[in-house]
């Protein structure tokens, strides 16, 4: 069972559904003996930071997160569900993040008054490196984006796939041993997107 981690953040039934989709079986939970149970972790989210961390904070999930993360257990984190796993945000005037994986959440500061912000459509990936989640994707294949903010890990070996927009290339993909996080939307990124949840389902957290 794949479980879909509730913290209060936004968009946790759009990816059960595409998980619905592809027949495998999945729950939205913040129980933690429900969560430690669970073969695979998605760690979702749409909103800001701040209030993210206090929910995190407040249901007690940060210890069993860092736990079935340290054990191996297959992690994959979704937009906010990305942001949150680097060390520090920009956004509400700087927040203090899981720092599972170093780095900072910055702002887009576009240099071309036709950049928008937010970050909000189709745009491509260019993939670094082979892993198993990218197997079947097309090298620069259209993903769907909505966001303000970007990941920037410190270590450029934790960026899996690069996306360029507003004068910047950021980081959309990110990968350390089980974990796995992505800045698009993977539930609204059609095939494509759908291949990455399969891959995820199939894979064993190794590399």
């Amino acid at each position: 069972m794949t479980a879909i981690i509730d913290y209060g953040a936004g968009n946790l039934t759009s990816v059960q559904y595409a998980l619905d989709a592809l027949r495998a079986p999945s729950r939205i939970t913040r129980d933690l003996d429900t969560l430690r149970a669970a073969d695979r972790l998605i760690f979702p989210g749409v909103g800001a930071a701040a209030a993210a961390m206090r929910n995190l904070h407040a249901s007690g999930l940060i210890p069993l997160l860092r736990e079935r993360i340290a054990v191996g257990v297959p992690f994959l984190g979704i937009c906010l569900g990305t942001q949150i796993l680097l060390s520090r945000s920009e956004e509400d005037g700087g927040t203090p993040l899981l720092d599972i994986l170093p780095g900072q959440v910055k702002r887009f500061t576009p240099v071309d008054a036709r950049d928008k912000v937010p970050h909000m459509g189709w745009n491509q990936i260019h993939a670094l490196r082979p892993h198993p989640l990218l197997d079947g994707v097309e090298q620069d294949a259209d993903v769907y984006f909505v966001h303000s903010f970007y990941p920037a890990p410190t270590h450029a070996a934790d960026t899996l796939a690069t996306t360029d927009y507003a004068g910047c290339t950021f980081s959309a993909m990110l990968a350390r041993g089980n974990i796995a996080a992505t800045q698009f939307h993977v539930e609204k990124s059609g095939p494509v997107g759908l291949r990455i949840l399969q891959n995820f389902l199939q894979w064993d957290g190794s590399c």
